[in-house]
C-alpha cells in the first residue's frame, strides 16, 4: 500500500547564487560538486532535435496551406518537455503540409487572454487556427472564443465548451500508472546501473508535480496506483511546486525526497523537472521524465533517467492542423488520447532502457494491455488509491 510522506520544499541546500534564475538562463555542468552545491543545468548545451525556431507566419502566410498561431503554456519553449513536444507537432506540420506559423510565449496567466485576443483579431495574417497549449489557457479561451465565433481554435490538455473549439485531452493517469509500475519494481530490487543505484531497504519513491490542479493530480493518482500494483508497502512521497518553470524548486523537492530514502522520483512539472534530474544525478538515484523522451532532450541526465511518460502533445497539434487544412477540425467536441490511442506511453531511457530486465518490461507490457482491455482500472484522484 502506498503512503503519503510529507516533503519540505526547503532550499537551504541550494547555493545562494541561484537567485531567481529560470531554466532558460541557467547553465553549468555539475562536475564533481557535492550534492546541493550547484546551480541548475538545463541538461543540454544544444537545442533538442527538431526544436523550434520562431516560425515565420507573417512572411509566408500568403503561400501557406494554413496559417497557425501557437500560444504555449507557461515556461515557454526550450522547456525540453511539454511546450517543446507541442512545437515539434507544428514543425512537423510545416514540413509535411507547408504550414506557416507564429509562436507566442506568455509569461503569466493574464497574458493568455491578451495573446489569444491579439491573434484572433489579426488580419495580416488572418489565422486559420489558433492552437492553445496547456490547461491554464482554458478560462481565457472560453471568453475569447465566444467573442470570435468565426475563428477556429484548438486547446491541448483541457476542454473548452465552445462550438469553435476542438479540445484534446490525455489519459495521463494511464501512462503514469506504467511509470509507477516501473518505479515500484525498481525500488524493490538491488539495482546499480548508470549513475544511480537503489536503496531497497527503504522501499520509497517520490512524485513531484508542478501546479497543484486536477489535471496534474491525475499523474500522481496513476503513479501511486502503479506503485501499488507492483509491490506492497512502498512509501510514496509527493509534493507540488506551484510552477512549471522552477527548476530550483524541482531540485530542492527531489533532493529532500532522496535524503528521505527515495530512489526513484517521477515528475510532472514541466521545466521544473530539470532540477529533479540534476538532484538524481547528484544523489546517485533515478528519475522518470514526462511529456517527451527526456533522456533524448536532456542527454546529460540520461544516465539517471529510467524512462519518460510521453504525452503525444505534438500529435494532437499535428492532427488539429491537418484537420484544419482538410476543413475537418472537430470543433465543439473532445478527443481523448490514452494508451489505446497511443496518446500516452512509457518510453525507456536511451542509456538505462537497454539494461532494464526483461521480466520488468514484460510486467509493464502486461499491465498496459490490461488497462487497454478494461481489466485494470486506473484512478484519476490520488485520494482514491488505497
Amino acid at each position: 500500500m502506498t503512503q503519503t510522506g510529507p516533503t519540505t520544499l526547503s532550499r537551504r541546500r541550494l547555493a545562494a547564487g541561484l537567485g531567481g534564475a529560470v531554466a532558460g538562463a541557467l547553465a553549468g555542468c555539475l562536475g564533481d560538486e557535492a550534492p546541493g552545491s550547484a546551480s541548475i543545468d538545463t541538461g543540454n548545451d544544444e537545442p533538442a532535435d527538431d526544436e523550434a525556431d520562431g516560425g515565420d507566419a507573417i512572411r509566408n502566410a500568403a503561400d501557406a496551406s494554413a496559417t497557425v498561431g501557437m500560444i504555449y503554456a507557461l515556461g515557454g519553449l526550450d522547456d525540453r518537455s511539454f511546450n517543446d513536444a507541442a512545437n515539434r507537432g507544428i514543425q512537423r506540420a510545416r514540413l509535411d503540409h507547408d504550414v506557416a506559423f507564429a509562436n507566442e510565449e506568455p509569461t503569466s496567466i493574464p497574458e493568455f487572454e491578451t495573446a489569444q485576443d491579439a491573434l484572433s483579431s489579426s488580419t495580416d495574417p488572418a489565422y486559420d487556427l489558433i492552437c492553445c497549449i496547456g490547461f491554464l489557457q482554458a478560462d481565457a479561451l472560453s471568453t475569447v472564443a465566444g467573442e470570435h465565433p468565426d475563428q477556429r481554435y484548438a486547446i491541448v490538455d483541457s476542454v473548452v465548451d465552445r462550438d469553435n473549439v476542438a479540445s484534446y485531452v490525455f489519459r495521463e493517469h494511464e501512462g503514469s500508472f506504467q511509470a509507477g509500475h516501473l518505479a515500484g519494481l525498481v525500488t524493490d530490487r538491488d539495482v546499480s546501473v548508470g549513475a544511480g543505484s537503489t536503496v531497497p531497504d527503504e522501499r520509497t519513491v517520490g512524485y513531484v508535480g508542478g501546479v497543484d490542479s486536477p489535471l496534474v493530480r491525475k499523474f500522481e493518482a496513476g503513479y501511486r496506483a502503479g506503485v501499488d500494483h507492483a509491490t506492497a508497502d512502498v512509501s510514496v512521497l509527493s509534493t507540488y511546486l506551484g510552477a512549471f518553470d522552477d527548476p530550483e524548486g524541482g531540485y530542492a523537492a527531489a533532493a529532500e525526497m532522496f535524503e528521505q530514502g527515495a530512489d526513484v522520483v517521477y515528475h510532472a512539472a514541466g521545466g521544473s523537472g530539470l532540477g529533479v534530474f540534476q538532484a538524481a544525478q547528484e544523489y546517485g538515484r533515478y528519475a522518470i521524465g514526462v511529456d517527451s523522451d527526456q533522456s533524448r532532450s536532456n542527454p546529460r541526465y540520461a544516465d539517471v533517467i529510467l524512462a519518460s511518460m510521453v504525452k503525444r502533445v505534438g500529435t494532437a497539434v499535428y492532427d488539429a492542423v491537418e484537420e484544419t487544412i482538410d476543413d475537418d477540425l472537430a470543433t465543439g467536441s473532445t478527443t481523448a488520447l490514452g494508451l489505446a490511442e497511443d496518446g500516452v506511453a512509457l518510453v525507456y531511457g536511451t542509456t538505462l532502457g537497454p539494461v532494464i530486465p526483461d521480466d520488468v518490461r514484460a510486467a509493464i507490457v502486461d499491465s498496459g494491455e490490461r488497462i487497454v482491455a478494461g481489466d485494470l482500472s486506473v484512478p484519476t484522484d490520488p485520494e482514491a488509491v488505497n
